[in-house]
């Protein structure tokens, strides 16, 4: 059973009187803020499940972050608990070819208010609070710019990049559950061609842009400022998971 006194401890939030969209925006920051997006099981050779109580002994007693259904199925699991109407959604990832990945290489999350909001804690580098549902609309926030474009039964998500519209994914809004992505959260831990088996990556949301360890390399961007360098070794590597993201990992 979901504690969620700890969980809202976990990302340093208090518990909202009613789920409002004020609410569910600062939990979405605050989420991205101290939850990191991760593959570190991978690399250790831990096999990754879509399992509910699973995920979340992960993330709130571990001190863990984890990957897109890890973390939006456990943030699906803490909206629930607080009162939100989450539906759980496969995302098909764009390619550089333009074309998208198969059903359930991402799971994002539509979350109803008076109105619906697209909700993900678990694309990388992705928008910090929820964007509205609605086709069309120019939604800056962090500066950046996002839409969503419909096409089919479904919606593309893009983003303003380098002077043009950047496709990140598509979905519809056919509801799923957990264990629908179960297949493709193996394929992703499994497959060499799978680029989370080929790259090591623990990274986070920060106010001013993002931190990042990239295998043994350090990326801090600020702004339109990044910085990067190259660690030394294992040993600060592993402090730097400590100092930066909170998480320890055995020996």
């Amino acid at each position: 059973m979901l504690n969620v006194p700890a969980y809202l401890e976990r990302i340093g939030c208090a518990q909202p009187l009613d789920p409002s969209a004020e609410a569910f925006r600062s939990l979405h920051r605050a989420h991205l803020f101290t939850v990191p997006f991760e593959n570190l099981d991978i690399h250790l050779g831990r096999q990754i499940i879509c399992d509910e109580a699973r995920i979340l002994r992960k993330i709130v007693n571990e001190h863990r972050g984890g990957f897109c259904y890890e973390l939006n199925g456990a943030f699906a699991a803490l909206l629930r608990a607080l009162g939100f109407r989450v539906t759980l959604l496969s995302g098909r990832v764009a390619r550089e070819d333009g074309s998208y990945g198969p059903e359930f290489d991402h799971l994002t999350l539509c979350v109803d208010l008076e109105e619906p909001w697209l909700a993900d804690v678990g694309f990388g580098e992705g928008f910090l609070e929820p964007l509205r549902l609605e086709p069309g609309t120019e939604q800056a926030q962090g500066g950046r710019i996002y839409r969503l474009t419909r096409i089919d039964d479904g919606f593309v998500l893009e983003v303003m990049a380098e002077g043009r519209w950047k496709k990140e994914y598509a979905f519809t809004l056919h509801p799923h559950e957990l264990s629908d992505f179960a297949g493709m959260c193996h394929y992703h831990q499994t497959s060499p061609e799978s680029h989370f088996t080929r790259h090591r990556i623990c990274s986070l949301a920060t106010p001013e842009g993002r931190v990042t360890l990239s295998d043994e390399k350090l990326i801090e961007t600020r702004g339109s400022s990044r910085q990067e360098r190259l660690l030394s070794g294992d040993q600060e590597w592993r402090v730097k998971l400590r100092e930066l993201f909170g998480v320890v990992l055995p020996e």
